[in-house]
């Protein structure tokens, strides 16, 4: 059995991480009987009333083999807990994210790997020292992780990909939208020589804060856009 639809469907529930994830599937004995349990069950699993409704909300609004359908035809891949690739490192820390949504490669290579992330708004001081960390790093067999964002992410991803070496962009949105936008070339050189990882599905876009002083009460308020 497949499990890999299972895991797009629990990502779409609200209210679902990989602690609830992992209660369910103990509970249940597989993460295919946990989805497909009535609303009863899912109360004595211990899921409290909201979740356990978003759940069978979902169940009613997806079909799971059209989901996987549509991230395949994306060229999208998928790893989740139960695959052996599933990143080393990151399976070890407390709430590993149950699936991961990548284009690219994941090699085990990836297991030494080390993240280099900064500021937007960079300096010549400090583009240096990423430049040549970077390419440090890379030259010597060694992954570097950034975030694809504007600045010292982007000099990062660069300086690795002129070595030849290794790099991931872990992405705050689905591996099919690049944000941000003018890093689109930089994102299809990732792919070709490691991967854009995220534990987002398709289609989830970036959530950009744009904060301005409200008028009337001098207080933040927030946007999302891209």
């Amino acid at each position: 059995m497949d499990s890999r639809k299972y895991y797009i469907g629990f990502n779409k529930v609200r209210g679902i991480g990989a602690v609830r994830l992992q209660q369910l599937i103990r509970y249940f004995g597989s993460i295919e009987k946990a989805w497909d349990a009535p609303l009863d069950k899912l109360h004595q699993a211990g899921l409290g009333a909201k979740v356990a409704y978003a759940l069978v909300e979902t169940k009613r609004s997806i079909s799971l083999d059209d989901e996987l359908q549509k991230i395949y035809e994306n060229g999208i891949l998928t790893v989740t807990w139960d695959d052996a690739d599933y990143p080393r490192h990151l399976k070890d820390i407390d709430q590993p994210p149950p699936i991961l949504f990548y284009k690219g490669t994941l090699d085990k290579k990836d297991d030494w790997a080390i993240a280099i992330v900064g500021t937007r708004q960079k300096t010549a001081y400090g583009k240096q020292i990423t430049e040549e960390l970077s390419a440090f790093l890379a030259q010597n067999g060694i992954t570097v992780v950034s975030g694809l964002a504007r600045g010292i992410d982007s000099i990062a991803h660069e300086a690795a990909l002129k070595t030849g070496g290794r790099t991931l962009a872990v992405m705050g949105c689905g591996v099919d939208q690049v944000y941000p936008p003018e890093h689109r070339q930089l994102a299809e050189r990732i792919v070709k020589n490691g991967a854009m990882i995220s534990e987002y599905p398709a289609s989830s876009s970036a959530l950009v804060r744009v904060f301005a002083p409200s008028t009337s009460t001098g207080t933040f308020n927030s946007a999302k856009g891209r």
